[in-house]
């Protein structure tokens, strides 16, 4: 009995200078997908917490309780940017303070952009190494019709058919790392303005 519809390995196979590509940047995507779900799984809430447990230290002046607070969630953001603001000298004008606060959101909101160029050139290549992929199989449709010396679209059909594969495999691809990229911005912007404001706090308290 002769085998129906299109072998997907095949496809695979016959289209390597193209699905294999794709296929290697969808697991990378994955990969940094997950990574990036698990590191900014909990910032906000985190974030809240210590600006609440560092308010009360703060107005009374205790500021070795709130630098160990800090020190002890130095593995948020909103710990080691605190603790940036903190492990000052005390007395130093609030225009100072807030350059160093300024410095230390930025370098955190770097942090958290980690990988994310890795989804970007993904969206951005995922659909043009497909179009590659099947150019070269129509090329080579087209030319095997040229040397079996026969004419027809049902002679070149088949081989067109795997060369699209190559171009739907390259936007599925770039489709899904588009989305996650602009979630993962979308996502750390918030962080960054709930930084700025959860600063504001304990600057606001470091100076009364």
């Amino acid at each position: 009995m002769e085998q129906q519809g299109l072998d997907l390995i095949d496809i695979i196979h016959k289209g390597a200078i193209a699905t294999y590509p794709l296929i290697l940047m969808s697991i990378v995507s994955v990969a940094v997908v997950f990574e990036r779900l698990w590191s900014l799984r909990s910032i906000a809430s985190v974030t809240l917490r210590i600006t609440e447990s560092l308010l009360e230290p703060i107005k009374r002046g205790q500021r070795d309780l709130a630098i160990a607070i800090c020190k002890q969630n130095s593995h948020s953001p909103a710990g080691r940017i605190f603790l940036n603001i903190l492990d000052r000298e005390a007395g130093q004008r609030l225009e100072v303070t807030n350059n160093f606060a300024a410095e230390a959101m930025f370098e955190e909101t770097q942090k958290l952009r980690k990988h994310l160029w890795i989804l970007g050139t993904v969206a951005s290549s995922a659909p043009f190494i497909g179009l590659l992929g099947t150019v070269v199989g129509i090329i080579k449709s087209f030319e095997s019709m040229a040397i079996a010396g026969t004419g027809g679209f049902a002679v070149v059909a088949a081989g067109i058919s795997e060369a699209l594969v190559a171009t739907a495999l390259g936007l599925a691809v770039a489709i899904i790392a588009v989305i996650f990229y602009n979630y993962f911005q979308t996502r750390i912007a918030t962080l960054n303005a709930l930084f700025r404001i959860q600063v504001a706090k304990i600057l606001q308290n470091i100076s009364v």
